[in-house]
């Protein structure tokens, strides 16, 4: 068999797993884990599978049975045509992020050349019936970070009202976007930001877990929202009623350990009563300009002074502590990662990612993921 036919059989069976009804990311990454490998779910015996934790006879019986492979093909038929990126959770190109979530998807389906693994990434998220103060501070706040962190991506999810003004602000502003989406990419939802969409592929990403031909169904859009979270080092809530998906993507982000901001507004306005709630009950830092999100999330501006200053301290560095700066440098790592391309333990990988934090090179992020301050 060539190169070419056994990674496409390996990409069929990654899809395929994924088409396993009832199984959820959790349980099949732990099925991989035990099999060994995802070839060797679909070729281990069902009495093996069943001693499985949380598996049992029942669920044994469904994998065995299920005969995916057929659907598996039909999604690379199309992923292929339409030059669609399929990364499944161990691969390289996996978001870093989203790795780090217990539950986050086997697989994503990427439509664009958006990295997504960047050193600083945002979700923007709110209702969909934003008031002129809602688009002003979006606007505001996405001019600010095209102005002061011009390389960083901001997330959400090209529904209509802040999402959607969130994307076309980045767009304008020329800073890259992306969108997760509640279904496959054969179709936009919501139609009207077809014409976004097609220019966000150009200057971002569109991002799915599902497969080519779902369609945009309400549960989908509950499950896309753990992506926009997962994808972000903090997401920012910039007006939500008492209830919505914007305040769903909020706790999830919390669950996640990551940070979460939102922007206040009167006490007697209904779209700002999940905003005014989030910070009320400490689910959320009060958000009133970029300086709040650059202070607590420990980043500093970009500008020619703080690159002349880090390139003096880059020259007083051990040799060891200029290797895992590289490795960071080349995108933001979890410890782990860190310490097998460095190729020491992570004990002392520890040790010299301290050092490089107390000496302002490193910042550690939640899930233990590093990168350059």
């Amino acid at each position: 068999m060539s190169d070419i036919s056994k990674n496409q059989e390996d990409i069929r069976y990654k899809i395929a797993i994924g088409l396993i009804p009832k199984i959820g990311p959790i349980l099949t990454k732990r099925l991989i884990a035990y099999c060994g490998s995802v070839e060797g779910v679909f070729n281990e015996k069902k009495t093996k599978l069943s001693k499985i934790p949380g598996i049992a006879e029942k669920l044994a019986t469904l994998i065995s049975n299920h005969k995916n492979l057929d659907k598996a093909d039909q999604e690379i038929e199309f992923i292929e045509k339409h030059r669609i990126k399929a990364l499944f959770y161990l691969d390289h190109e996996y978001p870093e992020r989203l790795k780090l979530c217990e539950d986050a998807p086997i697989i994503i389906y990427v439509k664009g050349d958006a990295i997504l693994n960047r050193q600083k990434v945002v979700s923007i998220v709110g209702t969909r019936n934003p008031t002129d103060y809602g688009r002003s501070m979006t606007r505001n706040l996405v001019e600010q970070i095209a102005a002061s962190h011009p390389d960083m991506l901001i997330v959400s999810g090209l529904a209509y009202g802040i999402d959607i003004c969130a994307h076309k602000s980045a767009l304008k502003n020329n800073v890259d976007t992306v969108g997760i989406l509640g279904h496959g990419l054969s179709t936009i939802y919501p139609s009207a930001h077809r014409e976004t969409a097609k220019l966000m592929v150009e200057k971002g990403a569109l991002v799915t877990e599902f497969r080519h031909d779902e369609k945009p169904e309400s549960p989908n859009f509950v499950k896309r929202n753990r992506i926009i979270a997962g994808l972000a080092d903090a997401t920012i809530v910039v007006e939500s009623g008492e209830q919505g998906g914007a305040l769903i993507t909020a706790d999830i982000a919390n669950s996640y350990n990551r940070d979460v901001f939102a922007f206040p507004g009167r006490v007697d306005d209904k779209y700002s009563i999940g905003c005014n709630r989030l910070v009320k009950t400490n689910r959320a830092a009060m958000m009133e300009t970029l300086e709040d999100l650059e202070y607590l999330m420990g980043w500093q501006r970009t500008d020619k002074k703080k690159g002349n200053i880090q390139g003096e301290l880059f020259t007083e560095l051990t040799d060891e502590e200029k290797m895992l700066t590289e490795i960071i440098r080349q995108e933001p790592a979890a410890i782990d990662q860190i310490a097998i391309r460095g190729n020491m333990p992570v004990s002392k990988a520890s040790g010299i990612l301290l050092n490089l934090e107390f000496k302002g090179i490193v910042k550690c992020l939640p899930g233990k993921v590093y990168q350059l301050t």
